[in-house]
């Protein structure tokens, strides 16, 4: 069998998903004996590539970049695995949902906050324009396993990595595995 070429996404969350992946300690050094991770916050490499075949996706899709990017992995990857409850959910990212658009969340950031030259920037490039909505993965593109918690701990990364290590499809059952937060 051939590596598996891993990778993991961080959209509109606060890494927290990312950080109990590196809870896995030891447990990495296995992985990487079986895996190449390919793309990653954790790795400087600046394109998501082709013949991805699992990918966790840490986070909601907040702004244009996310919805791009998202589109990108889904397309690139084998197998989608929505990442924490950001990713499933929205969760606390949605917070922002019931203020109706962005135009609030950008008015008290940028200008009612502002100690020196309020405004919102302009540019483009510096801030990607806000979604109106903060909604999960599966709004966007297909989702081949959800894997909550906030974030889910390393015991249920590991749950989910070991079986498609072994070309199997994990199945999460059990209140240990699949209750969020």
């Amino acid at each position: 069998m051939s590596r598996l070429k891993l990778a993991t996404v961080w959209l509109g969350g606060c890494s927290g998903c990312h950080m109990s992946f590196l809870d896995l300690d030891e447990w990495l050094i296995d992985l990487t004996a079986q895996a190449d991770i390919v793309f990653s916050p954790f790795a400087d490499i600046k394109q998501y590539p082709e013949g991805v075949d699992v990918v966790l996706v840490e986070g909601a899709i907040a702004n244009e970049e996310h919805l791009t990017t998202i589109k990108t992995v889904r397309e690139r990857s084998q197998v989608l695995i929505s990442f924490g409850d950001c990713a499933v959910t929205g969760n606390v990212t949605a917070l922002r949902n019931p203020l109706g658009s962005a135009e609030p969340v950008l008015q008290r950031c940028y200008i009612q906050t502002a100690d020196i030259n309020p405004q919102i920037p302009q540019e483009p490039g510096i801030v990607p324009p806000l979604l109106d909505r903060v909604i999960p993965v599966h709004s966007v593109v297909p989702v081949d396993i959800y894997l909550p918690g906030c974030p889910p701990s390393a015991t249920r990364i590991r749950a989910v990595l070991e079986p498609l290590l072994r070309g199997e499809i994990p199945h999460l059952a059990g209140r240990e595995f699949i209750k969020f937060g």
